[in-house]
């Protein structure tokens, strides 16, 4: 069988850290209500002119370096964002042209939230096809861009970032043994729009408009659904919660961290959470979150990973990935 193997990830940060007490400087809200109800302390906002383009580019250089890649070895760059750079051309093909590739394909995914784990399933898949060889998937956004900065429910939960990981075909046996990915699994449910959704767009409204969020609907989405679609990933493969290493998921709030591994039995100490220092990132978290996990040592070859996320649309999707 043909695998999709990780063999390297990167991770880029905007320089400019926005603390929780900047934020209450100038809206109805302190250090303290934000850090009980959400786990966030600080977040990274992207500089005057600096674009999703540009995070994802430096992201991509750093997973091309982790894996000992070439940019003429890629073939596939598949780049998930709910923040383009604009309209078209897609931000893929910005970056393609950045690193210098005037080869193979280049297009971006929008699934917001989830778009990471949909962008990595799309390439795991040409990988499998037999289309593509080598793949570099990206998650990167500047929600800084659409966010409201006068309403506090919102602005305080999402900061700007960018993360890559580099796939490549290998043979496996066909089983759970197999080093790369297992399986991904995605759903939708669109019925759920209003709760998480951005008032604005080119054939709505001719605008960009703001991120709008019904906070306490989401939070209960969110659990019930992460924790459906992670079962689903395990009973694939003929695994339960206990062959789980970490637990890589989006990095949307603490609470709904902590809530997921309760209902799947997993230990919090299984758990890569950034969401203190980077807050949401949207399709950026779970690949910043995977690059961390991995440059500080925890994740080590040979160790099962879950990913997971949920995003508007409602979006949510899990993939099984071995080290």
């Amino acid at each position: 069988m043909i695998r999709s193997e990780v063999l390297g990830c990167g991770a880029y940060l905007p320089e400019r850290i926005v603390t929780n007490e900047e934020l209450a400087r100038r809206l109805d809200t302190s250090d303290e209500w934000i850090v009980a109800r959400t786990g966030i302390r600080e977040r990274r906002i992207a500089a005057e002119g600096e674009k999703t383009s540009d995070l994802a580019l430096r992201a991509s250089e750093a997973a091309l370096q982790a894996a000992g890649v070439s940019v003429d070895e890629v073939d596939l760059i598949v780049l998930a964002t709910a923040t383009p750079d604009y309209t078209f051309p897609s931000t893929a093909t910005t970056v393609q042209a950045g690193l210098g590739m005037y080869h193979g394909a280049a297009f971006d995914v929008q699934a917001v939230c989830s778009g990471f784990v949909y962008a990595l399933s799309i390439a795991d898949n040409f990988i499998r096809a037999g289309q593509t060889g080598t793949a570099l998937v990206i998650g990167a956004e500047t929600f800084s861009r659409i966010l409201d900065w006068n309403d506090r429910g919102t602005c305080v939960l999402f900061g700007d970032g960018a993360g890559a990981v580099v796939l490549r075909a290998a043979e496996g046996a066909g089983n759970s043994s197999d080093r790369g990915i297992l399986s991904t699994h995605l759903h939708s449910d669109g019925r759920h729009r209003d709760l998480l959704y951005v008032d604005g767009g080119p054939s709505a409204t001719q605008s960009v408009g703001h991120l709008r969020m019904e906070g306490r609907e989401v939070f209960k989405h969110a659990v019930t659904n992460l924790a459906a679609v992670v079962n689903e990933a395990l009973i694939a493969n003929g695994l339960d919660a206990d062959d789980i290493d970490w637990l890589v998921p989006h990095q949307a709030n603490q609470r709904i961290l902590d809530g997921t591994a309760r209902k799947l039995g997993v230990s919090p100490t299984k758990v890569v959470s950034t969401v203190a220092r980077h807050a949401n990132t949207s399709a950026a978290s779970v690949p910043l979150a995977l690059a961390e996990a991995v440059g500080d040592g925890r994740i080590k070859r040979g160790d099962l990973l879950l990913l997971e996320a949920m995003g508007g649309g409602f979006t949510w999707g899990a993939g099984l990935v071995r080290w």
